[in-house]
């Protein structure tokens, strides 16, 4: 599972992959719960889960209860950006709770650590072709 933290006052994001034994600890998490950092490497921050996607990219959205896989009738917010005013479309999206099925998790600092995020989570090297 990967997560990707956003830093709201630099405006910059970080990426991380999370271990197999430390996915357990966001399993069962729901949109907008609290989290500690010591669980990735980055002690002292807490972090609010955002949204996410499965497996499939299906975006987690809010307003569906538990984990699970809905067509729902939308008219604005994650997973549907409309084109012209009152547009509303079927689409497919996942449940606002975190599982085994989810294969990004999204979060925002809510308080900082000692150290900074770029010391935490470097950036990886991009493969020169």
């Amino acid at each position: 599972m990967k997560i990707v933290i956003s830093d709201t006052k630099t405006g910059k994001s970080y990426q991380a992959d999370v271990e197999k034994g430390k996915e357990l600890g966001l399993i069962g998490k729901k949109m907008g719960e609290t989290i500690d950092g010591g669980m990735f490497g980055a002690a002292g921050y807490s972090f609010v889960i955002t949204g996410g996607s499965d497996t499939s990219g299906f975006p987690m959205r809010k307003d569906i209860a538990e984990n699970r896989k809905v067509t729902a009738l939308i008219a604005e917010g994650p997973g549907f950006r409309p084109k012209r005013q009152g547009e509303r479309k079927k689409k497919m999206l996942r449940g606002n709770t975190v599982s085994q099925d989810t294969a990004q998790v999204n979060m925002k600092v809510a308080q900082a650590g000692p150290t900074a995020l770029e010391q935490l989570f470097p950036k990886k090297e991009a493969a020169k072709k």
